[in-house]
């Protein structure tokens, strides 16, 4: 009996514990008010809390009310005993119109897919009173003076279009705040190319922020290229700041007493939803290249002599996409050589996106002597001005070889002088006393090298090489039998090929992590066969995760990823460079050997 009483209490305490869980892992959303009877010259705060992040929060419409501020952000992350606590607060501040019974109804949210709503709460509003509120809290003075806003230049754009995020921190008149204010959470801009524009010192401005005179200040602004399409969340910034609250009184030297409050404010995440390009018109040599290009292909000479060099270049410039896409290949004759081409970027990035050209240089050295032309060169690319795709074409050049020997009769210089001339050969007697008719050769006997060391050395040396043969057969047989060392082998190679430019790059920040990312990039659409444009974290893990890589290895992969894309906006040091490099090298030697 006590084996048994001791084995229910086990199974109550396991009950009570999943019940917490459970408990634990539901999702709240609901309305919190200030009071629920207020006089018509009172003010009512109402929140709206959630313990787990959504998207398309829609406020009730507050017919019944005139806001006076908000809706403010706040955002609450904290760990207690091993257990993370989440809470994101919307706050709005409201004036009631005229007295009487009013409800506000239910504000929705889409947490997981799902639609959330909380229930409406009905405000009974009286005759208007002495002492309004009473003496306003200092939290909420602090939430309706402080705005932290993400300006998005764009919620629409096509693939590969700029769009500009600019965050501003408004401050009213009324408060102030302390410098040391921190980022508590910084954006990541997922399947975006991102570019952070430097902001030089915190100059303070004016502006209104809903009707209202405030002071603000820009913190951060960032060029985005998104690079799938559909609807992509910008996550957002969140501040952690000290925010000065007057009391309303003074310290014997008459100024004014600030009471500080801690306040965490946050810009909110964004939605934006990416335009697939067009199908209509779409060139087939198109590569990607979004906005206004001018295309140009040269030659540094167009005459020139046999096995000296010239340089062909191709160049797109203007303003667009110019670092996420590729130029046009070079076609000429095969008697022409052709080198691999130098590729170059002369690019900067402004708020209106990227500017600049960026080329590719081959250097070509003719063999004979001719006329070579270079076929004309065609550039598409989808003009954002227009909606319309264009295509450029260059003229047909023409290389002229002036001195050299000729493709046709080059193995044979003797037949250069034709028949036409022939002339009758009279010969002489001293024609051919060039010619030896005498020797002094010396006899050799079979016997001389017959038994001699050259003999016998000839005589074994196939029968000496016959096992030796067989024993590099064996060693072969051996290495092509080791699936696993033949894989680790091509998985280095591979590894080396894609991170070599990267390599190169290495103490160069910006330059490193770009060509790392655009290595790791090029070597999933090698691996994946996909297009750059349907790169984003969960479709990467679970193609990766069905070719039978494991867990740990395709963790590491996206945290190469995400390192790269933190690393724009952050400092990084040169022993960071070289580990985030060594761990790159070893993770794509890692998926080749396990992908299947």
């Amino acid at each position: 009996m006590l084996i048994n009483m001791k084995h229910i209490k086990y199974i109550i305490l396991l009950l009570i514990t999943l019940t917490t869980y459970v408990v634990s892992a539901q999702v709240k959303f609901e309305a919190k008010v200030s009071k629920k009877k207020l006089g018509v010259n009172e003010r009512l705060r109402i929140d709206f809390e959630m313990n787990k992040d959504g998207d398309n929060f829609v406020p009730p419409s507050f017919k019944d009310f005139t806001i006076v501020g908000g809706p403010n952000t706040s955002l609450m992350n904290s760990y207690a005993n091993g257990v993370k606590t989440y809470q994101k607060t919307y706050s709005y501040f409201l004036a009631p119109k005229k007295k009487g019974k009013f409800t506000i109804k239910q504000a929705t949210i889409e947490i997981d897919g799902e639609i959330y709503k909380t229930f409406p709460i009905t405000i009974n509003v009286t005759a208007a009173v002495d002492k309004p509120n009473g003496s306003p809290d200092a939290s909420d003075i602090a939430s309706e003076n402080i705005h932290l806003v993400a300006e998005v230049s764009k919620s629409d754009p096509y693939l590969n279009e700029p769009v500009t995020v600019v965050y501003k921190l408004y401050v009213s008149t009324e408060v102030g705040i302390d410098g040391n204010w921190r980022e508590k959470q910084t954006p990541r801009y997922n399947d975006f190319w991102s570019q952070n524009i430097e902001v030089r010192g915190l100059n303070i401005q004016r502006g209104l922020y809903k009707g209202k005179e405030y002071r603000y200040v820009v913190l951060r602004k960032t060029v985005l290229y998104p690079q799938k399409t559909g609807k992509l969340k910008i996550e957002p910034l969140v501040l952690d700041i000290t925010v000065e609250v007057p009391t309303g009184r003074a310290n014997v030297f008459g100024r004014q007493i600030m009471n500080k409050v801690p306040k965490t404010v946050t810009a909110g995440s964004r939605t934006i939803n990416v335009k697939v390009l067009p199908e209509q018109g779409k060139p087939s040599d198109f590569k990607g290249a979004v906005g206004d290009f001018q295309f140009n292909v040269t030659t540094s000479k167009n005459q020139l002599n046999a096995t000296e060099s010239l340089q062909a270049k191709i160049e797109v410039s203007g303003n667009g996409n110019l670092k996420l896409f590729e130029l046009p290949k070079l076609t000429t004759p095969s008697s022409l050589e052709v080198y691999e081409p130098e590729h170059k970027e002369n690019v900067r990035t402004s708020l209106s996106g990227m500017q600049g050209r960026i080329s590719d240089s081959y250097t070509i050295v003719p063999q004979y002597r001719g006329k070579y032309p270079v076929p004309s060169i065609s550039f598409s690319y989808f003009d954002l001005k227009t909606e319309t795709y264009k295509r450029i074409t260059s003229d047909e050049i023409i290389i002229d070889v002036i001195e050299g020997p000729t493709a046709a009769v080059a193995n044979n210089k003797d037949n250069a002088n034709t028949s036409a001339n022939k002339q009758t050969v009279t010969p002489s007697s001293n024609t051919f006393t060039f010619i030896k008719t005498t020797s002094n050769w010396s006899s050799m006997t079979s016997e001389a090298f017959f038994k001699s060391s050259g003999f016998w050395a000839m005589l074994l040396l196939p029968f000496l090489a016959i096992p030796l043969a067989i024993i590099i057969r064996k060693a072969k047989d051996k290495r092509d039998a080791d699936v696993t060392g033949n894989r680790i082998r091509k998985a280095d190679r591979l590894a080396k090929k894609y991170l070599s430019v990267a390599k190169k790059n290495l103490g160069q920040k910006e330059s490193f992590y770009e060509s790392l990312e655009r290595a790791l990039h090029n070597y999933l659409k090698a691996k994946l066969n996909i297009e750059t444009s349907d790169f984003n974290k969960e479709k990467i893990e679970t193609l990766l995760s069905e070719r039978n890589v494991e867990r740990s290895v395709v963790t590491d992969f996206i945290s190469i990823l995400e390192s790269c894309e933190l690393a724009r906006y952050t400092p990084i040091t040169q022993v960071t460079m070289e580990n985030d490099y060594d761990k790159a090298a070893k993770t794509i030697s890692l998926i080749d050997k396990q992908i299947r």
